[in-house]
């Protein structure tokens, strides 16, 4: 695969010799791996028709969903090689690709709501974590939200210890592996293709996600419970070939940076409606129990994966860890 990946980098590489202005019109190959009806799909969607109108037709976006061109191991190599000059990639990606800092998102409840999450990815902490890109020949522009995570599972989750001795389909992110370890679970990374398979075969017994993704890919069919902890978060980071970026004309990257904005507005509010419009589904399928947690049980939870914070400090950073916490308001047991 990487043959394949070389070859149309090497086709690629003549948009990133000298200017992109060189080219006429300027073209930003856009991959990503979900549907066009996703909020991700739908943003990409929108960032085409605003980036053609503002630019006049000075920059062409093709997009290419459903993991047309690259899937997801193979995209960011894709990136870098030019391949393709645009992606928006699970945060959790980052870690293993080098930036591990990128993890702390991971952190359970480090992110008590919309507003807090913004204050980050809009402020400083996102900047920061944008510019740890560069060194990888790699430009963030924009986070994009998926949403907050709740489990399931074919049991009851209501507190810490009923966690014990259940397999968790996880992302593969250290940070996530000692979140179920902390509960006393035992985590095991697949693939999200491959998830509602192995929930309904019993491979794993349950797994964390927003309520999108659950609904849209059924697994509320295949689990008894579903328990509304919003504990965690998942989200994307739009990134581009920084050469390739570089190389844009100041005045034309102007107007796609300000298409970005609006494309990135759109896509968020989609996100948030698509998952309350999902749990409301959920819950009128009658096929999984909708349980929402007391205050009590809701701190219970927070205090059984505070340890996850120590666990993987050295890893992510705790000086980054304390000021993302400052800017969220978050933490363990806030």
């Amino acid at each position: 695969m990487r043959k394949s990946i070389l070859a149309l980098a090497s086709i690629a590489v003549f948009g990133l010799v000298g200017p992109a202005a060189a080219q006429s019109p300027i073209v930003i190959k856009f991959s990503h791996v979900v549907a066009p009806n996703t909020p991700k799909g739908m943003a990409a969607d929108k960032f085409k028709e605003l980036a053609e109108k503002y630019t006049d037709g000075k920059v062409k976006v093709e997009v290419y969903p459903n993991s047309q061109l690259f899937k997801d191991k193979e995209e960011l190599d894709a990136l870098k090689l030019g391949a393709v000059q645009m992606l928006a990639p699970s945060i959790s990606k980052f870690g293993p690709a080098g930036v591990k800092e990128f993890e702390v998102f991971d952190l359970p409840y480090i992110l008590p709501d919309i507003a807090a999450l913004r204050k980050v990815t809009n402020g400083p902490v996102g900047a920061k974590l944008f510019k740890l890109l560069d060194s990888k020949g790699m430009t963030g522009l924009a986070y994009w939200d998926n949403g907050f995570k709740i489990m399931s599972a074919n049991k009851k989750l209501i507190a810490p210890e009923d966690y014990k001795g259940l397999k968790f389909r996880i992302q593969s992110s250290k940070v996530l592996d000692a979140q179920f370890r902390a509960l006393g679970a035992i985590p095991q990374v697949l693939a999200f293709s491959e998830v509602y398979q192995a929930l309904q075969t019993g491979v794993v017994d349950g797994q964390e996600n927003t309520p999108s993704n659950m609904y849209t890919q059924k697994m509320h069919e295949v689990q008894k419970y579903t328990t509304v902890t919003n504990h965690g978060y998942i989200g994307y980071a739009v990134i581009v070939n920084k050469q390739f970026w570089d190389g844009i004309p100041a005045d034309v990257r102007a107007q796609l940076d300000k298409a970005m904005k609006e494309a990135t507005e759109f896509g968020n509010s989609q996100s948030q409606k698509e998952n309350a419009e999902a749990l409301e589904e959920m819950k009128k399928s009658g096929k999984t129990e909708i349980i929402t947690l007391t205050p009590e049980q809701n701190l219970a939870m927070r205090k059984a994966m505070a340890p996850v914070y120590d666990d993987v400090g050295g890893r992510v950073g705790k000086a980054l860890i304390e000021e993302f916490i400052k800017e969220s308001g978050g933490g363990p047991t806030k």
